[in-house]
């Protein structure tokens, strides 16, 4: 069954919260006994006697609020078409490393829109995250239509706002829904109130968008984890290459290169739970066995002789900087690629992105929290990579500082 990763952004009393409980509830995907908690919740609060289902994520937005760290919210779902995680990411500016997290591995971004606000500088900042982070479709949720009486009209304005400023955005694939989160209209079910909307209410797009179209063309990836040498009797030459098909499907037999080195050789076996296969697929953790004796380490890459990485000691990437601790220029950091770790430095802040109108500012050198950057990164070890646009598997990193241990920044390869 396919897997919808997606996130949700929107300005704080857009009805991110309610929408998402909307969708879980309606959808039957909540728990009895949580539906039950959530009842007596609700009537503690005085609001109405009905279930509150902005409490679904509320709670945890107040252990955020308290001071406890919470990157991102993930909610998980299922129904008979698809599974589905949620990340629900915090919508203030200030959490803006939280919002770069959480839609690094997504498939889709929902932006919630208030019908009666329409697009405001947050909406246009998220929507600049999106672009930033090659979204491959982005779905503008105009909520609280029933506070505007379900006006086509103010929809209709609204869809033609965003797309005027998204145009420079190059955002790929954008879809509109107008809905009422608290009303539940065309979130599960189709509202009849707005029968001048024909399309597909939120759960059956979600159900029946295409997931990642660029999936079925990457070039296949494989970075070792592990050199697996039991150096027992009865398996003294066992060498095998463990990790995870990150794109694409490797094949017994195949001709491949290890990089860095640039060594040629084939694949003589694959398993997969101690069975040998002939194909291992992608986002299978699988174990490599090359024909040739090949000096082979974590964080390798093994690939396809026709479809090779750039494989270099410096790139150039977009990132957000994570660390409560300004940049400071020259300072040694470890860059981490899935299992690849090399020490790095950053060699140049070439500018700063304005979140609110995606202008590249000139650079005075610095990077403080939240801060997004494109900067030239110089490695001590080559680093094999794709860009991001074309393999978000091999094109992000995170930046790690080498005394405490902490995550700097996380970035995209260009």
């Amino acid at each position: 069954m396919d897997l919808l990763r997606f996130f949700t952004a929107g300005n704080v009393d857009d009805g991110k919260s309610t929408l998402i409980g909307r969708l879980l509830y309606d959808s039957n995907s909540i728990s009895t006994d949580i539906i039950e908690t959530l009842t007596r919740q609700s009537k503690t609060t005085g609001i109405n006697s009905d279930i509150d289902l902005a409490l679904l994520t509320d709670g945890l937005r107040a252990e955020r609020e308290q001071g406890i760290t919470i990157d991102v919210a993930y909610k998980y779902f299922t129904t008979d078409k698809r599974k589905f995680i949620i990340a629900d990411t915090p919508g203030h500016i200030q959490y803006t490393r939280n919002m770069f997290t959480g839609a690094s591995n997504a498939n889709l971004a929902i932006i919630l829109v208030d019908a009666r606000n329409g697009i405001t500088d947050q909406t246009k900042r998220h929507s600049i995250l999106s672009a930033i982070l090659g979204m491959p479709h982005v779905l503008v949720c105009i909520n609280k239509m029933d506070l505007v009486d379900y006006s086509e009209a103010r929809y209709t304005e609204i869809e033609n706002d965003y797309l005027l400023f998204a145009k420079q955005l190059g955002l790929k694939d954008i879809s509109f829904i107008p809905a009422s989160a608290l009303a539940g209209d065309n979130v599960v079910t189709r509202s009849d109130k707005m029968n001048w909307y024909t399309g597909p209410t939120l759960l059956n797009f979600l159900e029946t968008i295409e997931i990642y179209e660029t999936k079925k063309t990457e070039a296949s990836r494989f970075q070792v984890q592990y050199v697996i040498r039991p150096q027992t009797k009865e398996n003294h030459d066992y060498r095998g290459f463990a990790g995870k098909v990150v794109s694409g499907n490797y094949k017994k037999g195949q001709r491949v290169v290890v990089l860095p080195s640039g060594i040629e050789t084939e694949i003589e076996k694959i398993e997969i739970n101690q069975r040998e296969v002939e194909v291992a697929e992608i986002n299978r953790p699988v174990v490599l066995h090359l024909k040739d004796d090949v000096d082979v380490s974590r964080g390798n890459s093994i690939v396809p002789i026709e479809h090779l990485p750039r494989t270099e000691k410096e790139i150039t990437a977009t990132i957000c900087w994570m660390d409560n601790v300004g940049f400071i220029p020259g300072q040694k950091m470890l860059l981490q690629q899935n299992s690849f770790r090399t020490k790095a430095i950053v060699k140049e802040v070439i500018s700063k992105i304005d979140i609110h109108s995606f202008m590249e500012l000139q650079s005075d050198g610095s990077m403080k929290l939240n801060d997004i950057c494109k900067v030239l990164i110089k490695t001590s070890e080559p680093i094999s990579f794709d860009s991001f646009s074309e393999n978000r598997n091999t094109g992000g990193f995170i930046l790690i500082n080498e005394n405490t241990n902490n995550t700097m920044a996380a970035g995209t390869i260009n």
